[in-house]
């Protein structure tokens, strides 16, 4: 892999450039290459491979899938160590499959794209790295995923704090939290995560709660000696535990999509564990919910409470007022002195992109194009951006599966999108703007009947109440909707091509 510290003026010709060396982008470069297509480059800011499991290193980073389906299907890994794998387990793997599928030479580290361009005139993507590199390529692959931009809380006098401050996801390792007073901003995913694995080195840890999640028992234990050698001996049992997992957890689908009445059932296991965790009943009563589960994101953890029940821990649930330039300030007045306070506040999962960075047809950027709400056909194809994939799109997350089988869902699309292009002896396509906006249209309504419109305000709803993050149904369903390319639903265009982004126009 290459750090791409020297700086060139030529421009780079390649077929296909891929923004993001996480899961999206490693699983698009090997399909590239079992095609055949071995011009392509992957371009990431970050130091290593592994997008998310590369910048979250936080201390008790894991997964809140199952490590046997948190993996890509074709590469199985016999060898994990834990039911969910920890970060340092899944970035391992990530870079054990960077290796064995030979893409290290096409990998450029510390390369942020700083824009790219599609130029009307030759019908190429143009894309600037912020090192000074450039490339031109024919299709352009967004593997940035959803969960990437960090998302820091409008709180006045932040910038005035004298101590050090951090996002979770980027964790200062270089500084030594033992025996300092800490304040943790937030009890979403991560949070749950790095407070029970901090509470017992730091002198005081304050936990600021907003909404208390719903919180239910991870079932994580260690795997056997055994199991992982079953697994090697005989690869089909873990292919048929792999399956198992899938439909259990593809059953969940039942509560959020079809039946949001079954969530009763969920705040019964969430009372329960905190019942079982907590003994204090006014801090029982402090972490309970007032929404339907899964209307938020549902969490895992059997060490979260345990934690909150600390001589050291104290759960603040005032709104936070200010902070000052030695600590945190609540509304009733009250203040706590710290010397460090991270932020647990998640990732700005509605505004995926930054402005400025994805430029389509015309000059369009795509921050514009999703000004009402972030959409794409089957959260891949954005009209107005021809030859552009998103990966990890718009309404492609879950609540209830893993994301790994949603982009081998995606990713086979695109590759039967490149194989009909090149059968047809097309040059570019563009989704039909009729086509995208029935699409979203249904899904809308779709999305309207689910748990997740159920009142409550989460990170899967935009500034206007629009659940732009995930999908309404079955991952099984997905795969079969992205299982042919239709190029029907697609416009056909050439070099020079003036039509205005998202003309109702015939395919090819």
């Amino acid at each position: 892999m290459t750090n791409n510290a020297a700086m060139t003026p030529d421009i780079s010709e390649v077929h296909t450039l891929i923004i993001g060396a996480g899961f999206g982008g490693l699983l698009t470069a090997i399909k590239l290459k079992e095609a055949g297509i071995d011009d392509f480059v992957i371009l990431d800011k970050d130091e290593g491979v592994g997008g998310t499991w590369w910048a979250n290193s936080y201390p008790g980073c894991a997964c809140d899938v199952q490590s046997h389906l948190y993996s890509y299907s074709f590469e199985p890994n016999p060898d994990w160590s834990h039911m969910f794998g920890r970060q340092s387990e899944i970035r391992d793997y990530m870079r054990h499959c960077v290796a064995k599928y030979g893409l290290e030479q096409h990998i450029r580290l510390r390369c942020e794209v700083r824009r790219a361009r599609y130029r009307d005139s030759d019908g190429r993507w143009q894309v600037e790295a912020k090192d000074g590199t450039r490339y031109r390529s024919r299709f352009l692959v967004a593997a940035t995923g959803g969960l990437s931009r960090p998302a820091h809380p409008d709180i006045p006098g932040l910038e005035e704090f004298k101590g050090e401050i951090f996002h979770s996801a980027a964790w200062n390792h270089d500084y030594d939290l033992k025996g300092k007073r800490v304040a943790a901003i937030g009890t979403g995913a991560s949070a749950i995560q790095f407070v029970p694995a901090i509470a017992a080195d730091v002198d005081q840890l304050f936990v600021y709660q907003r909404t208390p999640p719903w919180i239910l028992p991870r079932p994580d234990r260690a795997i056997t000696g055994f199991e992982k050698k079953m697994f090697r001996r005989f690869p089909i049992t873990q292919k048929i535990y792999r399956t198992i997992l899938y439909w259990r957890l593809e059953s969940r689908a039942l509560v959020f999509t079809v039946f949001p009445g079954l969530s009763r059932m969920i705040e019964w296991l969430g009372r329960r564990h905190i019942r079982k965790s907590i003994p204090d009943p006014h801090l029982r009563m402090q972490v309970v919910p007032d929404y339907p589960a899964g209307c938020k994101r549902i969490l895992l953890s059997d060490d979260y409470y345990p934690a909150l029940t600390r001589d050291n821990v104290y759960l603040v649930t005032r709104r936070i007022r200010e902070i000052t330039a030695d600590g945190v300030v609540t509304t009733d007045g009250a203040k706590h002195e710290v010397d460090a306070i991270i932020l647990g506040t998640g990732f700005q999962a509605t505004k995926p992109l930054p402005e400025g960075m994805i430029i389509g047809r015309q000059g369009l950027d795509i921050t514009q194009r999703w000004q009402e709400g972030l959409e794409a056909y089957k959260g891949i194809s954005v009209s107005g951006f021809p030859n552009l994939f998103v990966l990890a799109g718009p309404n492609t997350g879950l609540g209830h599966n893993s994301v790994i089988f949603m982009l081998e869902a995606e990713v086979h699309y695109v590759m039967d999108c490149i194989k009909t292009m090149q059968e047809n002896g097309v040059d570019a396509l563009e989704i039909r703007r009729d086509v995208e906006a029935e699409y979203n249209r249904r899904l809308q309504r779709r999305l309207a009947r689910t748990i997740w419109a159920s009142g409550c305000r989460s990170w899967y709803l935009d500034e206007n109440g629009k659940n732009t993050t995930l999908w309404p149904g079955f991952t099984v369903e997905y795969w079969s909707r992205t299982r042919k390319f239709d190029i029907r639903n697609y416009v056909s265009l050439t070099a020079g091509n003036q039509a205005t982004p998202g003309d109702a126009a015939e395919a090819a």
